[in-house]
């Protein structure tokens, strides 16, 4: 820069007093001024960058969970499928198991001990061991009822007995056995329950 050339720029600084600073056009500055307009688009930028990228983020979780809820329901429909699939089946042969219990509670105790009928009670009660190992196999169980308190959900009362020595709502006599299969009712167990003697 010259000698010369700087009273003249003297000269024009003193004409620009007042003036605001984002009208002058400073000749060091300028590179620096659009820098930063530059680098506040760019910083805006980013920002809206990062909240997509957020957003997305959100997206992607929920959409893993979501997926992972629908795998674990397919996986315990399955299941209850595996457990359950045989239901029908098993309470048409509850009948069959009721019936091997009638055969063997109708032979009288002397006649138990006859040759001539000791093989066919042997037999019968071998037939119902293996019926109860089958449903065991298959999660069926029998379900508890003699001494037991009244349970809606299992027992079904089908008459009131007169009983000084059981609490009332106790079972004291089973008509006919209940099962469960899995965890939930096969049949319910029909049972009568004591109440207070009049």
């Amino acid at each position: 820069m010259n000698e010369n050339d700087r009273p003249q720029d003297d000269a024009a600084s003193k004409e620009l007093d007042g003036v605001p600073e984002e009208f002058l056009d400073n000749d060091g500055e300028d590179g620096a001024s659009g820098n930063d307009g530059a680098e506040n688009t760019a910083e805006a930028e980013l920002a809206a960058l990062r909240e997509e990228l957020e957003e997305t983020k959100q997206q992607v979780l929920y959409a893993k969970a979501d997926t992972q809820n629908v795998r674990r329901r397919m996986e315990k429909d399955a299941a209850d499928a595996r457990t359950y699939a045989a239901t029908g089946f098993a309470r048409d042969v509850l009948s069959v198991a009721d019936n091997l219990t009638r055969a063997i509670d109708a032979v009288p105790a002397e006649l138990r001990e006859d040759d001539k009928f000791k093989g066919l009670v042997a037999g019968i009660e071998a037939t119902q061991r293996e019926l109860d190992k089958v449903f065991t196999q298959h999660g069926i169980a029998r379900i508890e009822a003699m001494g037991q308190p009244l349970d809606p959900n299992r027992h079904q009362a089908m008459i009131e007995m007169p009983n000084a020595e059981a609490e009332p709502g106790t079972i004291v006599q089973e008509m006919q056995a209940g099962y469960m299969i899995g965890d939930r009712l096969l049949r319910p167990a029909l049972v009568g329950v004591a109440k207070k003697p009049d």
